[in-house]
């Protein structure tokens, strides 16, 4: 059987870039937003329950307590939103609504304690009963149980959420692009024939869809000040990451050294971009407010490699939109052929598009041209192929933290080595998507953010 033609890609940039609290974007963002959206559904349509309940399953269940998952719902259900809300509340919550098991709703309060959140065993639900391995059920009930209403929620990635049953992510729902591309391939050709950079086809689009307002503009310099200030209060802490694994935070001592010109001369650029990657993720698995670049979990690379640059090279506003577009337009392709999803696909889905959306920046930085550009991106995925996603403790520490700061370090070979060639590749990044794909399926789940494979049963204990 034929399979149905794939709209053009309608993904906008800043859904693909959110900036919320760490440590996971599938399983703190998403499912954050995913109950807040059960809040809304509920307020609109007049419930006032007794009380709410979640029911976790898939790896939301297998390591939603080192990802924090239980107190993000918690804060979606009352009503927080991950861009602004407050980290050391988002901290504090379970402790707030043990002593006090109420929140906000409308004219009124509902309750709502923190084992109202429950993680499902795996017995409880089978695997392939499952719509997606990040899936959550919240319902709100009434004095006597009986369920008012019932939604289930899957979380797919970089903190996109979908509704079970409802359509896809990126169908267009309103004008078709101005530029329309399914795949990499389509967006090397649309960029060629009009002369422009990768980036700039995805700004077009996005020009188009806003009427020209300054609504993106604006949107992109709010992310870029984020990569920025997540950078400069990781760069600030010291000591070690919570969650018992006594990680010890290493971004400031890096680029101390690197100040300090204790470091190769040919290495100083590059030691200093990873200790901004590692300032990122260190942040992130503190709880701190992060960007989705294209996740939580690979939040580092994409900010360590370009905000080093920009500096050094001394990018403008405008170059650095473009920059932030081009990644932007990797992910959008990954995201509509494979997965950005550790749960999903592993951690190829994760560091491995982080690597390739910095890559494919970095190069036209360099002046790659589109065919370049594509390579770039291509080789950084190529070379992350497999790449399994197994958290010690269900905690995104190790070997994640460190991950990032190698996705920097491969990102940097990737565009050098398009760069310097004649843009002619064997492996498009079109196929080595569907190939990626294919590795996740063919994963075993225990090595897909379940903490059950993997470094996390050879150093740590997995959750439980």
């Amino acid at each position: 059987m034929e399979r149905a033609p794939i709209p053009p890609i309608a993904i906008r940039l800043l859904d693909l870039y959110r900036i919320g609290p760490g440590p996971s974007s599938s399983h703190t963002v998403g499912p954050m937003r995913a109950a807040g959206r059960f809040r809304r559904a509920c307020l609109e349509r007049g419930f006032v329950p007794a009380r709410l309940e979640v029911e976790l399953f898939g790896s939301l269940a297998a390591t939603g307590r080192g990802h924090g998952t239980d107190r993000a719902v918690l804060a979606g259900l009352a009503g927080w939103e991950p861009e602004t809300l407050d980290p050391d509340a988002l901290l504090a919550l379970p402790r707030v609504l043990a002593e006090a098991p109420q929140v906000p709703w409308g004219a009124t309060h509902v309750r709502l304690a923190p084992d109202d959140v429950r993680f499902a065993r795996a017995a409880q639900l089978a695997k392939g009963d499952l719509p997606h391995p990040n899936t959550l059920v919240c319902r709100a009930r009434d004095a006597r149980g009986v369920v008012l209403h019932e939604e289930v929620w899957m979380s797919v990635g970089g903190g996109f959420v979908r509704r079970a049953g409802d359509v896809a992510l990126g169908v267009p729902d309103g004008p078709p692009p101005a530029i329309p591309f399914t795949t990499a391939a389509e967006l090397v050709a649309a960029a060629q024939a009009r002369g422009i950079g990768l980036g700039d086809v995805v700004l077009a689009n996005e020009r188009a869809w806003s009427g020209g307002g300054d609504e993106l503009s604006s949107g992109l310099d709010r992310v870029w000040e984020a990569f920025r200030a997540c950078i400069a209060r990781g760069l600030r802490q010291e000591g070690h990451l919570p969650g018992g694994l006594w990680v010890r935070r290493r971004a400031g001592d890096l680029l101390a050294r690197v100040e300090r010109g204790e470091v190769d001369r040919g290495y100083a650029d590059l030691a200093r971009a990873q200790a901004y990657a590692f300032a990122v993720n260190e942040e992130n698995a503190a709880g701190g407010l992060v960007v989705t670049a294209p996740t939580n979990g690979a939040a580092g690379v994409v900010p360590g490699t370009l905000v080093e640059v920009a500096d050094r090279l001394g990018l403008d506003r405008s170059q650095v939109h473009r920059a932030l577009a081009t990644a932007g337009a990797i992910a959008m392709v990954i995201k509509t052929h494979a997965s950005l999803s550790g749960a999903e696909v592993g951690c190829q889905g994760e560091v491995g598009s982080a690597t390739a959306m910095a890559a494919a920046a970095l190069c036209e930085i360099l002046g790659g041209d589109a065919n370049q550009v594509e390579f770039a991106a291509e080789i950084g995925l190529e070379h992350n192929l497999g790449l399994t996603c197994d958290p010690i403790k269900g905690l995104v520490q190790a070997p994640c933290i460190e991950r990032n700061a190698m996705g920097v370090a491969k990102a940097w070979s990737a565009a050098r080595l398009a760069r310097h060639s004649d843009g002619r590749h064997l492996v498009s990044l079109d196929q080595c998507i569907r190939v990626m794909k294919r590795t996740g399926d063919d994963m075993r789940t225990a090595y897909k953010e379940t903490s059950e494979g993997g470094l996390a049963v050879a150093v740590g204990v997995p959750e439980c």
